[in-house]
């Protein structure tokens, strides 16, 4: 597929926008807006100004997510190395697919965070608010998660980058 060079440019520009409001979220959120309220603020205020955080940046991920597999596609489909769906035939066609792999695995992470681990906490913030006992075990463990999650989706995202620096250089 022979792409026009506009086209080609939005692609990639929309595509390392996307890829770098992605890594900085997870770096801001992971290295200074958790660590810092933690150490900062009680139990109780870090509940909520997480509570605050956390929708907003959800939100703008999942777009950023869209925005990146839309442009990754086109991207995609415009290379000389693509061969197609699961062709791989080379180390570019192996990186992409390992990069996509990544990916998926930080999607994953994404899900688990915001569907469980996040709703879990804030029920654990909502009781304390009104007063009521919390298993202070269970709300350590939540946390150790959370922390561990970041962490891991931390790894995933430089492992990206590292994938996709291979490609590039295939």
């Amino acid at each position: 597929m022979n792409s026009p060079a506009w086209a080609m440019t939005a692609a990639y520009s929309l595509h390392l926008f996307a890829t770098v409001a992605w890594v900085g979220a997870l770096i801001s959120v992971a290295v200074i807006f958790s660590p810092v309220g933690r150490k900062r603020l009680s139990p109780e205020a870090y509940a909520a100004f997480f509570d605050g955080i956390v929708p907003r940046v959800q939100q703008i991920g999942w777009l950023r997510l869209f925005v990146l597999v839309g442009t990754g596609m086109f991207q995609m489909s415009a290379a000389p190395q693509y061969e197609g769906f699961l062709a791989i035939g080379s180390s570019w066609a192996t990186a992409i697919l390992l990069k996509h792999v990544v990916i998926g695995g930080m999607v994953g992470v994404g899900v688990y965070q915001t569907w469980f681990v996040y709703p879990a906490l804030r029920r654990t913030a909502l009781l304390r608010a009104a007063g009521k006992s919390v298993n202070e075990s269970e709300h350590q463990r939540l946390l150790r998660r959370e922390k561990r999650l970041m962490t891991a989706n931390l790894m995933l995202a430089a492992l990206v980058l590292v994938f996709t620096a291979w490609a590039r250089v295939s």
